[in-house]
């Protein structure tokens, strides 16, 4: 039981091995998933068992190092009171002090882990701890949480409240009363989402008071303010503060946390003498040993291991010597490696999944240093072209809060039961959140806007962020715009409909599209410019297909639904229908912007 600064301690396993006595480099990981229970997104190799943690450390053992794992406060056996995230700067510098002074540390600490266990790396560097000598952020590690993994363009992303019920369940107050443990297992989740947003005291999760609290809390803070400043979610505003020190960061295509991983890589790069890395696949969050993310296969192409290194235990090891200096005469490695989805056979493999196929790619910055960007813009009649269109025109639809457009797939993670990511047809289903019969495609739906190139010519290759310029007036005073990139398949005898295939997907809650911190409302029907970016993404678009843009106001349940009013989301309850008007001219280019590879 280590002590913190403030006398909580945290529950804390030593891996010593079998020469205690030698003074070692330290790999350091903290969790709140429990420091002895096994996770997926610690699977080393894809067609072998995912390893214990006791299996992953005796492997860190034997090349060398002293391994630490640490239940995060108010988790596990850790004392003190859960609050999401918000902890972990302190907590993490001070067992990083704590380690540091012990004999067998040879005073340099590494910290190492995936999702929550990346958070906690940003949050403790964020407090330039001494003695943190490395970072390897999978799948996490806030840029910004406002931006990125808890809110998105100033929407609320309401996995968060999934991942609040899941581990109330699991919390050691409901480990210790079984009253509490029965009465959150008797919840729908499910159930809850049809009536949102919620309150204190009302909602999945008032048997657990302080997960309630922390979620609500988040949720109640629309604007930008001191809370989303705190350092734990907001590494931009502590980067100088920062350890100069080697960081990887990993992402891949259906995880919330590119931007993140792209922003860290950038700035760490750019500010600090150390070597920083990056590294995009095609995965699900923390899932590097699949082939596929959803309803589509990328090829054995894909896998981590045997593509990338022999497992993921090894890779993560080797940097780790690489930047204590071990190997000094390791191969360079490349700054950015991604993987450019696409290229496959377009069939059905035995699965059923779509056969998308793709490759790695490796850069020396990101985007990659040869890619250039490129608009096309948006035409009344649903084209996507090249050049602006000379008469003004305009579409109207109607966005009624009360029938969002359903989420399918896309850059979700912990969202089971009621959302899960990655690539899909975008065709609902009985399994689609909010569907109803008839199953049309989302394309259908009036409140979706859908644009296309004509069938490709030649293939096209992209790589990078997506933005859509769009020129907006509305009846309301409040809405959101979403956009979603999609690759559509033309008909074929495996997909007869053909299949559009989400590639990543964005959101903007327009009182934001000046400011986070000063929100603006609108006048009616005056034209507004507002841009909407979606995380970064790499396809290659085959000859025949087409590049698709989805324009809606809605992508529920991943985000929370704007009521239109004007007035605070977490706590309003009327809900009004808004006429969204889309304005396409030469004087009001609504478009779409993307990084497209050369050849």
């Amino acid at each position: 039981m280590v002590e913190m600064s403030d006398g909580c301690r945290l529950a804390t396993d030593v891996y010593l091995g079998t020469s205690p006595e030698q003074s070692r480099p330290v790999l350091l990981e903290r969790t709140p998933y429990g420091k002895r229970s096994s996770r997926d997104s610690d699977q080393s190799i894809h067609d072998q068992p995912t390893p214990l943690p006791s299996e992953i450390a005796e492997f860190f053992l034997n090349r060398g190092y002293i391994v630490i794992r640490q239940d995060c406060r108010g988790r596990g056996n850790s004392e003190g009171e859960f609050v999401k995230y918000l902890n972990e700067g302190q907590d993490g510098a001070d067992t990083i002090a704590w380690i540091k002074a012990q004999p067998w540390c040879d005073g340099r600490v590494l910290m190492n882990g995936v999702s929550y266990s990346a958070h906690v790396q940003t949050a403790a560097a964020a407090l330039a701890p001494a003695g943190l000598a490395a970072m390897f952020m999978d799948s996490g590690g806030f840029s910004s949480a406002y931006e990125v993994g808890m809110r998105m363009g100033g929407a609320f992303e309401l996995k968060q409240a999934t991942w609040a019920f899941r581990h109330a369940v699991r919390s050691p107050a409901a480990a210790e009363n079984p009253v509490t443990a029965s009465g959150l297992a008797a919840v729908d989740i499910a159930d809850w989402f049809h009536q949102t947003p919620w309150r204190r005291g009302s909602s999945p999760v008032s048997l657990a008071p302080d997960y309630e609290e922390y979620l609500l809390q988040q949720w109640a803070h629309d604007d930008f303010d001191d809370y989303w400043a705190q350092p734990a979610i907001y590494a931009r505003g502590s980067y100088d503060k920062f350890p100069d020190v080697p960081s990887f960061h990993i992402s891949s295509w259906y995880d919330p946390y590119i931007d993140s991983a792209v922003e860290n890589f950038q700035q760490l790069g750019k500010r600090k003498t150390s070597p920083s890395y990056l590294m995009l696949g095609p995965w699900t969050h923390g899932k590097r040993c699949q082939s596929y993310a959803g309803d589509v296969d990328f090829g054995p192409a894909a896998y981590f291991d045997g593509n990338i290194a022999p497992s993921y235990l090894d890779f993560r090891t080797d940097w780790m010597d690489e930047v204590l200096g071990k190997h000094p005469g390791a191969e360079q490695r490349a700054p950015v490696t991604y993987f450019l989805m696409g290229g496959g056979s377009g069939k059905a493999t035995e699965q059923g999944r779509l056969d998308h196929g793709g490759r790695w790619e490796r850069a020396t910055s990101w985007p990659p240093e040869n890619a250039q960007k490129t608009t096309l813009y948006c035409s009344p009649d649903g084209s996507l072209l090249p050049e602006r269109m000379a008469q003004e025109s305009a579409i109207t639809y109607a966005f009624d809060p009360n029938n969002p457009v359903p989420t399918i797939g896309g850059q979700v993670t912990s969202g089971e039961p009621v959302m899960r990511g990655g690539a899909y047809n975008q065709v609902p289903s009985d399994e689609v959140f909010g569907a109803s019969k008839p199953h049309l495609p989302l394309s259908a739906r009036p409140d979706v806007l859908v644009f296309r190139t004509l069938p490709l010519q030649e293939q096209v290759s992209i790589a990078g962020e997506v933005s859509v310029e769009i020129f907006l007036s509305s009846s309301v005073k409040d809405t959101d715009l979403t956009i979603k990139l999609i690759d559509e398949y033309p008909p074929s005898v495996d997909f007869p409909q053909g299949f559009a295939m989400n590639l990543t997907e964005g959101i903007r809650r327009v009182r934001y599209r000046n400011s986070y911190t000063e929100p603006e409302l609108m006048e009616p029907h005056q034209v507004y410019r507002v841009t909407v970016t979606a995380p970064a993404t790499a396809n290659l678009f085959a000859a025949g297909h087409r590049i698709r843009l989805d324009v809606s106001s809605s992508n529920f349940p991943r985000f929370d639904v704007n009521s239109n009013t004007g007035g605070t989301i977490a706590t309003d309850r009327i809900k009004i229908v808004a006429e969204n008007t889309i304005h396409m001219s030469t004087d009001h280019p609504t478009s779409l912007s993307l990084q497209v590879l050369p050849g």
